[in-house]
C-alpha cells in the first residue's frame, strides 16, 4: 500500500469544516486562542457535515426494523442504507457483511468470539491493544516488531509456515500505527496469510480516516475501524468482511434483534433460531445516529475528494517532520525509517524533558492539544524507546516530575479539518519550548502534568 502520488491541485483542497474549528481555550500566560485540535488519532473533531446530516434526521427518530409507522419504516431505510454506504466505501465483496458495533475494539472482540473452536492468531507485538489483546480463548503467537515491511512479510510467512496447518487460523495486522502513522504492508500480508491457509483482519481505526480501503482490492476477509476517528460522533464502529465465521458463531449478545423465532419447549426452556444476516450479532435497539453517523462520513470523505485529502495531508505530514528534523533535541519515533510512507501521526520524545510536561506546556501556553503516553500500545513504545516490550507500562503521566525522563512519548496527529496554522503554531511553538523552556511551573497532579497555579510565572 502506498500514498497516492498522482499530481492534484492542492488549492483546489482546503481543510473539511469541523465542529469545534471556533473554539478558543485560555492560555497560562494571559489571553486566549483558537484551540488546536492536534490528538485525530485518538478522536477526530466530527465534520459538521456529519453533525448537520444527524441533526436533519433527529425529527424523524424511530426504532428500526419491527415498527409499522412512518418513522420507524423511514429510520429502518436509513439504517440500512447506511450499511450499503459503508459497504461501498470500503470496498466490500457482494457477500460480505457490515455489522454495526461501538468501535473498533468492539468490533475485533466480536470478531474473537466468533473464532472457531481451536483458532491459531498471529499479531504483531506493535498494535494497539484493541487488536493486541481481544484473543484471550485462541491459541496466540505474538510476533516482533519489524524493522522494515519486508522483514513484517517474511516474520509472518515464517510463523505461519510453523503453525499446524489442518486448523483454522486468523493474522492481524494494523493498517497504519497509531504510535508512527507508518502504513504497513497490507496486501502483501494478506497474500502470505492466505498462501498458508489464514485469513486476516485489518484494524483500519487509523487507515481509514486518512488513505481510501479497500477490502476486494486489499484481498482482507475482515476490516475493522471506529466511527469517532472517522470523523463521526462517539459510539459507533464497524466490523466488516467475510460472513461464514460471523453466521456460525454464538451471537455476540443474545436478545431482540438477534433472533429470528424464539419458543418455549414442553420442558420448561427455551429454542432460539438467530439470524444469520449481520442482525445476527446486533442485538437490542441498534445505535441509528451512529451508523448514519458514519455512512455520513463516508460520503463526506469521498465527495471531497479522498485522493486530495491525502495529499493535502502528506504535505502537513512533510511540514511536521521537517520542523522537528530541524531541532537537534527531537527524536521521532519510527519501525520502518525516514522514507516509509505514513499518515498524519507523528510520535517523538524531546531530549531532557518529560513528555507529559511537554505535552501539558503545548496545551497550556501555545492552545494545543496533543497525546502523550504510551498510546495504549504499551509494547511497541517501550520497543521504540529502547526499553523492553514486556516491560510493564501505564498510559498517562509516569511517577516522574517535569523536566524527568520517562518511557512515554509525545504524539501529535491531524487530518481532513486541520488548518495550516494549526501545524505551524505546533512546529513553533516546538521550537520555542526546545529552545527557551516553559514559560510557567508545573506540577503532577493525579497522574498528570499540570500547571502550578499557584507559581509565579518564570
Amino acid at each position: 500500500m502506498s500514498v497516492p502520488t498522482a499530481a492534484i491541485d492542492e488549492s483546489v483542497c482546503s481543510p473539511l469544516p469541523v465542529l469545534g474549528e471556533d473554539v478558543t481555550v485560555p492560555l497560562v500566560t494571559g489571553g486566549e486562542v483558537a484551540y488546536a485540535a492536534l490528538d485525530y488519532a485518538a478522536s477526530a473533531p466530527a465534520l459538521r457535515r456529519v453533525w448537520d446530516d444527524v441533526a436533519a434526521y433527529a425529527p424523524y427518530y424511530g426504532s428500526v426494523h419491527r415498527g409499522a409507522g412512518y418513522l420507524s419504516q423511514l429510520s429502518t431505510d436509513l439504517f440500512e442504507n447506511s450499511r450499503a454506504t459503508v459497504a461501498e466505501f470500503l470496498g466490500c465483496r457482494a457477500d460480505d457483511q457490515v455489522v454495526f458495533t461501538r468501535s473498533t475494539t468492539d468490533s475485533l472482540n466480536l470478531l474473537a468470539a466468533a473464532l472457531p473452536a481451536d483458532c491459531q492468531v498471529f499479531v504483531f507485538e506493535t498494535e494497539h491493544h484493541a487488536s493486541l489483546l481481544p484473543w484471550r480463548d485462541a491459541r496466540v503467537t505474538y510476533l516482533n516488531a519489524p524493522r522494515t515491511p519486508a522483514q513484517a512479510v517474511e516474520t509472518l510467512e515464517r510463523a505461519l509456515a510453523a503453525r499446524d496447518p489442518y486448523g483454522p487460523a486468523l493474522v492481524c495486522v494494523t493498517g497504519a500505527s497509531n504510535v508512527t502513522g507508518e502504513l504497513w504492508p497490507v496486501g502483501e500480508l494478506a497474500a502470505a496469510a492466505h498462501a498458508h491457509g489464514a485469513r486476516i483482519v485489518l484494524d483500519a481505526a487509523q487507515l481509514a480516516p486518512h488513505h481510501p480501503v479497500d477490502i476486494a482490492e486489499l484481498d482482507v476477509d475482515w476490516v475493522a475501524f471506529s466511527g469517532h476517528k472517522l470523523y463521526a460522533p462517539f459510539g459507533s464502529g464497524v466490523l466488516a468482511g467475510r460472513a461464514d465465521w460471523l453466521r456460525e458463531a454464538e451471537p455476540y449478545l443474545a436478545g431482540g434483534g438477534a433472533s429470528r423465532k424464539v419458543a418455549r419447549r414442553p420442558d420448561g426452556g427455551v429454542d432460539v433460531e438467530w439470524h444469520t444476516t449481520a442482525a445476527r450479532h446486533e442485538a437490542g435497539s441498534p445505535n441509528v445516529i451512529g451508523a448514519y453517523s458514519i455512512a455520513s462520513a463516508c460520503k463526506a470523505l469521498k465527495e471531497a475528494g479522498f485522493d486530495a485529502l491525502v495529499a493535502r495531508e502528506q504535505r502537513l505530514v512533510a511540514g511536521v517532520r521537517a520542523g522537528l528534523a530541524a531541532i537537534p533535541q527531537v527524536k521521532v519515533l519510527s519501525l520502518f525509517g525516514d522514507d516509509a510512507p505514513r499518515v498524519g501521526v507523528i510520535s517523538f520524545v524531546v531530549e531532557g524533558w518529560n513528555s507529559s510536561h511537554f505535552a501539558a506546556a503545548l496545551s497550556a501556553e501555545y492552545g494545543i492539544g496533543v497525546r502523550d503516553g504510551l498510546f495504549c500500545a504499551h509494547p511497541l513504545v517501550r520497543t521504540l524507546l529502547g526499553g523492553d516490550p514486556q516491560e510493564v507500562g501505564e498510559c498517562g503521566a509516569p511517577e516522574a516530575e517535569p523536566g524527568e525522563r520517562s518511557l512515554n512519548a509525545i504524539r501529535v496527529s491531524f487530518g481532513a479539518g486541520t488548518p495550516d496554522e494549526h501545524i505551524e503554531r505546533f512546529v513553533r511553538a516546538v521550537q520555542e519550548l526546545v529552545s527557551e523552556g516553559a514559560q510557567w511551573k508545573y506540577r503532577t497532579e493525579d497522574g498528570r502534568c499540570v500547571p502550578d497555579r499557584g507559581a509565579a510565572q518564570h
